[in-house]
């Protein structure tokens, strides 16, 4: 895919998944997201997640979709910030990444990417070779 198709699939949902290191570990957070300015913008509370990407700012992030017949998935690795100035925080609150439960998220992250790849796929059984044998 394009890096135009990748953002265009990126910004049509809104479920994700930020992969970061924690303690040296790898670790991998569902969050929803919007797209914003070629970013992705997760809105989280105070926790693992947010100290994570103020302390490790090389993170991916992963999103996909699918339907019964297909689907895509878009990886974007890049760096992390924890946006705290007053225009980063009017600019994310104009996103409305808006938290899914009802505990305070008062917190973002931005991913600015470095790489961003991604594919489609057609669902189907493996190749009659596969099975063949012989």
């Amino acid at each position: 895919m394009s890096d135009d198709e990748c953002w265009a699939e990126l910004a049509s949902t809104a479920l994700g998944r930020l992969a970061t290191s924690v303690d040296g570990q790898p670790d991998i957070f569902p969050v929803n997201y919007v797209v914003q300015r070629r970013t992705v913008l997760i809105r989280t509370a105070e926790g693992t997640k947010l100290a994570s990407a103020a302390i490790n700012h090389r993170v991916a992030f992963e999103a996909d979709d699918h339907d019964v017949c297909a689907g895509w998935s878009v990886v974007v690795k890049g760096r992390a910030s924890v946006l705290s100035s007053m225009d980063e925080l009017a600019a994310a609150e104009r996103a409305q990444v808006l938290p899914w439960i009802a505990t305070p998220k008062e917190r973002f992250i931005r991913i600015t990417p470095v790489e961003i790849t991604g594919r489609r796929f057609q669902f189907g059984g493996e190749p009659a070779e596969f099975f063949d044998l012989g």
